[in-house]
């Protein structure tokens, strides 16, 4: 939150599964640290946009992982450029 750049573009987003028949999807996200004090109000956060952006998806699972660990070259080339990477 502190960097103003959502998590797709920090890299955070690492795979997103939708069951149309199930009215489900499944992510798989990361934090720039184990020890982020912003964590849990991140995946919050995530949980109730998809919530809000898509009222037919009944069951929501956000799934925090380490593997593979993130790093700055994950980034998007316009989060890298608003952070001063080039």
């Amino acid at each position: 939150p502190e960097l103003h750049i959502d998590v797709v573009n920090l890299g955070l987003i690492y795979d997103i599964r939708i069951d149309e028949e199930k009215h489900s999807v499944d992510v798989d996200m990361t934090l720039t640290a184990p020890g982020c004090p912003a964590g849990p109000q991140i995946l919050t956060d995530a949980y109730y946009t998809i919530q809000r952006n898509f009222p037919d998806i009944k069951d929501i699972n956000i799934n925090l992982v380490w593997v593979p660990f993130w790093n700055p070259e994950m980034m998007s080339e316009e989060a890298k450029e608003m952070l001063g990477y080039f």
